[in-house]
């Protein structure tokens, strides 16, 4: 629903002509959220809740760091198996699918190692099955590559306040003031949704002043 509280427009508004980096504004111009880098987000991988096990398979000729320091359970198949250099991912992959009905996807960016992410046929079971497993397992991979290439993001939601000068009444401004904000949102498609429904959230609330 609309905002149901709007503040009159003043030939002032401080900040709002350098804002380049504002995502959506309410209608009433009330709310903006701004969408931004964090720079402090944290490499995905080092987080002890993944399932997904990472064998870094190129880091052309360590010109990138490996995925994973860990390959997990089946490092050890993918070093007998790797020695075909045109065949080895699809041996590996169909070892793992037949010998332990797991779930194999290949990451291969421009710009990065490219790696094979794994799970096997019981972690793909707690996991919920074949169709999720494979969701599940390329969306830790599109995790990792987002804190890799940058894209990850913080959002602040921000509210214009109207200031008058307890001096000179007739003179007056208006700035936007933080009002909520959250980091740590890998990809911008995920952000931009995150920050537009932290916006939605404002925009809903009765802001009427009370008497």
């Amino acid at each position: 629903m609309p905002p149901t509280h709007t503040t009159p427009p003043t030939p002032a508004l401080a900040g709002a002509g350098d804002a380049t980096d504002v995502l959506d504004t309410t209608d009433d111009g009330r709310f903006r959220v701004r969408l931004v880098p964090d720079h402090e987000a944290r490499n995905p991988r080092t987080d002890d809740t993944n399932l997904v096990h990472v064998i870094t398979i190129d880091t052309h000729h360590g010109q990138y760091c490996p995925v994973d320091k860990d390959g997990g359970p089946l490092e050890d198949a993918w070093e007998r198996l790797k020695w075909n250099r045109w065949n080895g991912v699809d041996t590996f992959t169909r070892y793992v699918t037949l010998m332990h009905g797991g779930t194999v996807l290949e990451s291969a960016p421009q710009g990065g190692p490219r790696s094979l992410w794994y799970v096997t046929g019981e972690e793909a079971a707690a996991i919920g099955g074949p169709l999720l497993t494979e969701a599940y397992v390329q969306a830790e991979m599109d995790e990792y590559e987002a804190w890799a290439t940058g894209d990850v993001w913080s959002y602040i939601v921000e509210e214009r306040v109207g200031w008058r000068r307890v001096d000179d009444p007739d003179e007056a401004m208006q700035t936007f003031e933080h009002v909520d904000s959250c980091t740590g949102f890998y990809t911008t498609p995920y952000a931009q949704a995150q920050a537009r429904e932290a916006l939605a959230f404002y925009a809903s609330r009765d802001t009427t002043p009370t008497a």
